[in-house]
């Protein structure tokens, strides 16, 4: 059964999912929406022009949104690469899927619902470039992919054939250009590019952050600001465990003095304006092969990053840096007066697979977890949605300590549940936003926390037994 959207006019919804379904369900296939899917690794939800970044370029990205639908409460439910995108494959929290770093291959179980799978049985011609960052069951990519091209950093410049070296980011969009080019007449298609850039060069501890030749010299005569929350007292205030997590081993590497901080931002920004510069060579390509009027792009971030913020680096613990994305959805097929929206309802990368099975006329499993984003795209006053998300890490990992928790409109809620005795934070926005404060020991939140540890402990025991469903 076909999930339902709570829209205040009924009239509207009507009109609305009659539109995207007339143009979604064509036997010919020609009016069938193309996707194309750009997920970028590392990168927090204020890091593009069109967020409000004061000194980042990324005019390709900005236009998407000022064309269509820039989410500006989107999360991911998991905050570290391998998690965040097997939820985003399968529509389903780490909780329920249970792969991550250290884990066995994503089970068969969550592939044959994932996206990519209904997508080809359903006509549609499919493509992958770039980083993958899970491992399958054997067999999984002949089937869920028709092209596919696999591209790591270590290093992010790859030899070429005639002894010329080329960014990885740049090969990303030579490859997807030739899936363009190389996709039968009429035949609706999907492409996923999953850049490894702005993720760090970690085996490299003098040029973290190595860039496209297209963007060299960029940022070098600009002053980064520190970071906002760059006070030592932030980091002192925080409980041991987290001030002895990798989030700080790495912060050493990469943040720690003035100068490694200006060399590794202004290298940051050239990777994110080098992925700009690729994203508007593939969309130039669409334009050339009369496709741009037909396909859905989508642009999104697999965690969010600290940048140096609370003295940390990385992502994988639960304040708003590391949960909070940047996701822009364009439909070209939007009416103008939906066109450079900006849609404050929470989103979540586990919305995404919901979203390009619905986009695409097909009907959404039901195990699935997320919600489509149809109406939030179409620009419709929506009376019932997500107040709050559950969000988790559970990779085993001696540096980077296990938590669960919720995050709500107001309240944000984390317990570190193996720490002895367990340690729980309690955050209000309202009053608190950058989350400096921990109200969980305070006498006037104790109904708060007392609500927030059970709602924590209903979405947990909800998707757990999602998990035991997928094995009976």
């Amino acid at each position: 059964m076909k999930r339902r959207y709570f829209f205040k006019s009924a009239a509207a919804s009507a009109m609305t999912l009659s539109l995207i379904k007339g143009c979604a369900r064509s036997e010919t296939g020609k009016t069938r929406p193309n996707f194309v899917f750009f997920l970028i690794d590392d990168q927090r939800n204020d890091t593009l022009g069109c967020a409000g970044h004061p000194i980042i370029q990324t005019p390709t990205i900005d236009n998407l949104a000022a064309k269509g639908c820039r989410f500006s409460n989107a999360f991911v439910t998991t905050s570290i690469c391998a998690a965040s995108r097997a939820s985003i494959l399968t529509g389903l929290y780490e909780r329920t899927h249970g792969y991550t770093f250290g884990t066995p291959p994503l089970k068969e179980a969550y592939i044959a619902q994932s996206y990519p799978i209904l997508l080809k049985q359903n006509g549609y011609r499919k493509g992958f470039v770039g980083k993958l960052g899970m491992e399958l069951p054997e067999g999984s990519i002949e089937r869920m992919f028709d092209y596919f091209k696999p591209l790591e950093r270590n290093p992010y410049f790859h030899q070429m054939s005639d002894g010329s070296k080329r960014h990885e980011t740049d090969l990303a969009a030579d490859h997807t250009i030739e899936f363009l080019s190389q996709n039968p007449v009429n035949i609706p298609f999907a492409i996923s590019i999953s850049f490894n850039a702005a993720h760090a060069e970690d085996s490299d501890k003098e040029n973290h952050y190595p860039s496209p030749q297209s963007v060299n010299g960029m940022y070098e005569d600009i002053v980064i600001p520190p970071p906002e929350l760059w006070n030592p007292e932030i980091f002192q205030s925080l409980p041991k465990f987290l001030q002895n997590s990798i989030n700080r081993d790495r912060y050493f590497w990469r943040w720690d003095t003035p100068e490694k901080y200006q060399k590794n931002m202004r290298a940051y920004f050239r990777m994110i304006t080098g992925i700009d510069f690729a994203i508007a060579r593939v969309l130039e390509e669409l334009k050339n092969l009369n496709l741009s009027q037909n396909t859905i792009i989508i642009y999104m971030a697999d965690n969010g990053y600290y940048m140096g913020n609370r003295g940390f680096a990385g992502k994988w613990s639960h304040f708003e840096e590391s949960l909070r994305i940047p996701l822009i959805i364009y439909d070209p097929r939007v009416p103008e007066s939906s066109q450079g929206i900006v849609a404050e309802s929470m989103a979540l990368n586990i919305d995404i697979p919901s979203s390009i099975i619905d986009l695409a006329g097909i009907e959404i499993p039901e195990t699935y977890q997320g919600k489509s984003l149809i109406p939030l795209i179409y620009g419709k006053n929506i009376t019932r949605w997500r107040q709050d998300f559950f969000c988790e890490h559970l990779m085993n990992h001696g540096g980077i300590p296990k938590w669960e928790g919720v995050r709500g409109k107001q309240f944000v809620y984390a317990r570190y549940f193996e720490q002895q005795p367990v340690f729980e934070f309690l955050h209000d926005l309202n009053k608190d936003p950058n989350q400096l404060s921990n109200f969980s020991g305070d006498e006037n939140y104790q109904k708060v926390l007392k609500q927030m540890r059970k709602r924590c402990n209903q979405l947990k025991n909800k998707y757990s037994k999602a998990k035991q469903n997928f094995s009976t």
